[in-house]
């Protein structure tokens, strides 16, 4: 099981990126994929998640009505950010679990970076 994220980057207040995570090793039909982030000196934190055999989402209430997670693919999940605020900086992990409800990773990837600056 290998996860890799791409697409973070620096981007102005109000303005979008798109996060993607390409899974290797398996189909993410089965699994619960996840985004989550951290900035320095504290605690990683669930972003957002969604249910491979369902289709069902979850968001964090700082995000909601924001960002938007989807299964492009059975291998590729994305993280569709926008009206991105300084305070979503942070670097953004990709998390898998073979379940169909419980979202805490077994699996993570290396990270991206997102920067949202002026």
């Amino acid at each position: 099981v290998q996860l890799v994220e791409s697409g973070g980057g620096l981007v102005q207040p109000g303005g979008s990126l798109r996060l993607f995570c390409t899974a290797s090793g398996f189909t993410t039909d089965k699994y619960v994929m996840s985004w989550y982030r951290q900035v320095p000196g504290k605690e990683r934190e669930l972003v957002a998640y969604i249910i491979g055999v369902s289709g069902k989402t979850q968001y964090a209430e700082s995000v909601k009505d924001r960002f938007l997670i989807s299964r492009d693919n059975p291998t590729n999940t994305t993280l569709q950010m926008n009206d991105l605020k300084p305070e979503d900086t942070a670097v953004y992990y990709c998390g898998a679990r073979h379940s169909s409800f419980a979202y805490v990773p077994a699996h993570w990837g290396q990270g991206t970076q997102v920067t949202v600056s002026s």
